[in-house]
């Protein structure tokens, strides 16, 4: 769980105050700024002030937290800084803010004022709705609903993407080779940008002299250029450090690119890379990537929940990625990131007291408190009659008088596997699962019989996440079977990302004919077969 206040600006706040933190980031030169949203959607700032990056309306510092009235009731959906600072932030109703540094227009509001309170950008935004948005040093990026980005700000390299070199003083698309795209994420180095659009592809541009950009070359590009290099892969991940970038596939697979002087590549070596590498290869599938443009440093996350760390640590140059003992990437910024910045707004959990689904959580499988036991392949499972009628309306249909099972204090099991009845208990007790894909294909057979439509949610996720060439076709056959859309989607796009491979799998020709025939349909109409 994280503790914010492993950033020492937060160890100011009273420990009273921390329960009523939604969302946090630490941000500047020395990490001496704080942002932080309430469960009420209040608006608070302390820190240094530094160009007037706390949007408080004047250029004090405080030690004592300050709200920004204009953002009351605002629900923030996405934040992010630069090294000025200045700050950008978007709202779910689509609303874009500004302030901070604006030496190079990188508010967007067409001067070179400072902004000492935040703003609305409107400027070529207008009925635009932003849903994220992204900083360099001195440059800004939106993403909008409909898959656009605009870029703004400081534009010495390109990294505007405005195929000049002008200074942007207010919003422009960046169009170019992604004018017919849908960007799906946006993020910034100092001075570069990289986009990932809907089919996996990576676009990026402005600053590549140490080959951040991952273009096979070290010169700056103007305009988007598609990373050629990460051809074959389709990337589900980007993040951006000083210099450097990592990039990680829907199969789990971890590249790296660009500077590399305090080994924040995770090569093995301090040595430069023009395009992108795979690193951590003889690790598990990796869930998760880390790097934000403030720092030299990189941290990944693998499916079993290891922490690895590499770059820039305290001041050492680890060079391969280091086995923490952290159970999330962002405790590696608090504790080793110079500065120990944010690379994204935190979401807080609190644990100061047993809350009911704490309570529950730690009752479930317990045979002190159980009146009830499932008995499945020969083992018991110990639970609460009320808390499962209370939770699900097949067990609320069960424990009727005109149900056997309502006089019963053992019921006999055999339509489900041990694990996987087990985990769908587990899930009623506290809205999480815990399985592997494989036996999630299980659990969602019976979300599907109990019409429990958040767990079959739940069950695709995993599934997602552990998606491999193997057992793409297994899954999309039983996504089909269990009438789950979404995830039937995620399967037949991710076979055809990986045609060729999935097609010489043994599971591939097991599938029966008829989905067999409709896939190879439904991929010829996408230009699959395509020279």
């Amino acid at each position: 769980m994280v503790d914010v206040t492993k950033w020492p600006i937060f160890s100011l706040m009273a420990p009273e105050e921390l329960p009523s933190i939604r969302k946090a980031c630490v941000f500047g030169s020395s990490a001496n700024e704080a942002i932080y949203i309430t469960n009420d959607d209040e608006v608070f700032v302390f820190g240094l002030n530094c160009s007037n990056c706390l949007g408080t309306g004047d250029s004090q510092s405080t030690i004592v937290p300050k709200k920004l009235d204009f953002l009351s009731g605002r629900k923030v959906v996405s934040l992010s800084y630069g090294s000025g600072p200045h700050v950008l932030l978007a709202t779910d109703d689509g609303e874009l803010f500004a302030w901070g540094h604006n030496g190079y227009s990188q508010l967007g509001n067409g001067t070179t004022n400072q902004g000492v309170a935040p703003v609305v950008v409107s400027a070529n935004l207008i009925n635009k709705k932003v849903t994220e948005v992204a900083c360099g040093s001195h440059h800004s990026m939106a993403l909008t609903d409909s898959g656009e980005v605009y870029a703004w700000g400081y534009n010495n390299c390109g990294q505007v993407g405005s195929g000049s070199t002008a200074n942007q003083p207010t919003p422009r698309r960046v169009s170019s080779c992604l004018q017919n795209k849908l960007a799906i994420s946006i993020v910034c180095g100092q001075t570069s940008s990289l986009a990932l659009v809907d089919n996996g592809e990576v676009y990026g541009w402005g600053y590549n002299g140490n080959g951040q950009l991952g273009l096979g070359n070290n010169g700056n590009q103007l305009s988007p250029c598609r990373l050629v290099g990460l051809q074959g892969v389709c990337v589900q991940q980007i993040v951006s450090g000083y210099a450097h970038s990592l990039a990680l596939t829907d199969e789990g697979l971890l590249f790296a690119w660009g500077a590399n002087t305090y080994g924040q590549l995770g090569t093995g070596n301090k040595s430069n890379q023009l395009s992108p590498l795979q690193i951590l290869t003889e690790k598990e599938r990796v869930v998760e990537v880390a790097a934000c443009h403030s720092t030299h440093t990189s941290a990944a996350k693998t499916q079993s929940g290891h922490v690895y760390m590499w770059g820039q640590c305290r001041g050492q140059s680890i060079v391969l990625p280091h086995l923490t003992h952290f159970s999330c990437t962002d405790d590696v910024f608090a504790c080793f990131a110079t500065p120990s910045v944010m690379w994204r707004p935190l979401s807080m959990e609190h644990d100061d007291f047993l809350t009911v689904a704490q309570a529950l959580k730690k009752e479930f499988d317990n045979p002190e408190t159980a009146d009830l036991k499932f008995c499945v392949d020969g083992k018991y499972i110990y639970v609460h009659k009320a808390v499962l009628k209370i939770r699900c309306e097949h067990f609320r249909s069960m424990f009727q008088s005109h149900w056997n099972e309502d006089m019963k204090e053992v019921i006999e099991i055999d339509q489900f596997s041990y694990a996987v009845y087990r985990a769908f208990l587990q899930f009623l007790y506290t809205d999480n699962v815990e399985l592997s894909p494989e036996d999630a294909i299980g659990l969602l057979d019976l979300a599907t019989s109990y019409c429990e439509n958040r767990l079959k949610r739940l069950c695709q996720h995993i599934i997602k996440r552990g998606i491999t060439v193997e057992n793409a076709f297994s899954l999309l056959s039983a996504a089909v079977r269990y009438d789950a859309e979404d995830l039937e989607e995620f399967c037949f796009k991710f076979c055809v990302n990986h045609l060729t491979e999935v097609t010489q799998t043994t599971a591939f020709w097991q599938i029966d004919g008829n989905l067999l025939k409709d896939f190879i349909c439904r991929a010829s109409r996408c230009g699959a077969f395509k020279n």
